[in-house]
């Protein structure tokens, strides 16, 4: 069966919808501020979708993933499209967010999706590490093992996160 089938149909769109639908808005939702155009940013991603699904390549990443990116390009748009027209109750209305803000949204959900991809010793002294910059000394206290054993799985944890975000799609 050809993957981008999936997409082409009533029910392939559905499929995909009841899937990602949540995820993708609660991510425009975040990125705009307003939940209004996030219902307009997840139905706009799914017709572009819908309209270009020949473009989607498995082999290049999965659905969710080509999907996240469609509604980031969507976002930047209603974002620009926004700060373009200003609303007329400004002073309600929540600032647009801009496309550093939509890029840095986009980034934080891709490491958090790769680093739940990857073991848990791997992805716990990462966090500690990295995320809560605790010392090596301390990490190991805590859990219990040899230094050289963090800085090991610190090691290996990062090869596997960058193979987890490789697999996702994410360029380097």
């Amino acid at each position: 069966m050809d993957p981008t089938a999936t997409l082409r149909g009533e029910p392939g769109i559905r499929a995909a919808y009841a899937a990602y639908g949540a995820e993708l808005y609660g991510f425009a939702v975040r990125s705009l501020g307003d939940p209004g155009l996030a219902e307009e940013a997840v139905q706009e991603t799914f017709l572009r979708a819908w309209r270009h699904s020949e473009r989607f390549d498995p082999e290049v990443a999965s659905l969710r993933t080509w999907l996240f990116a469609i509604c980031r390009h969507v976002v930047v748009d209603l974002a620009r499209r926004r700060a373009a027209r200003p609303l007329v109750a400004d002073a309600v209305a929540p600032e647009a967010a801009s496309a550093d803000d939509v890029d840095r949204a986009l980034t934080a959900w891709q490491v958090e999706e790769a680093l739940r991809r990857i073991g848990e010793d791997h992805r716990r002294v990462l966090i500690e590490v990295y995320y809560r910059a605790r010392p090596y000394a301390e990490v190991a206290a805590e859990l219990g093992v040899p230094v050289g054993t963090v800085k090991s799985r610190v090691y290996y944890g990062l090869r596997a996160l960058r193979l987890a975000l490789e697999e996702m799609g994410v360029e380097g």
